[in-house]
């Protein structure tokens, strides 16, 4: 299974390379295939290499829906430990 992750270009190096945020970590990525990536623009990351562009309302709608899935999962993890605990 491959997941790529919506980032906002907050640097461009050169037309080769900018750095994005990815939720408060920063990464140097690879934009060759988005050349026309810009600071505040929103990119798909995969491995390391922007492969596409996103609008800014979809990559907000998608990390809200990550935000979301993360909220879940440390519910259902806190649940199986409070099972395996009483166990």
């Amino acid at each position: 299974m491959c997941l790529a992750l919506p980032a906002r270009v907050v640097a461009l190096h050169d037309a080769h390379s900018a750095t994005v945020d990815l939720g408060g970590v920063r990464k140097t990525i690879s934009i060759e295939l988005t050349p026309e990536a810009q600071i505040g623009d929103y990119v798909i990351v995969h491995v390391g290499h922007a492969i596409g562009m996103l609008d800014a309302e979809e990559a907000e709608r998608t990390l809200a829906l990550f935000a979301e899935l993360a909220v879940h999962q440390a519910a259902a993890e806190s649940v199986v430990s409070d099972s395996q605990a009483a166990a």
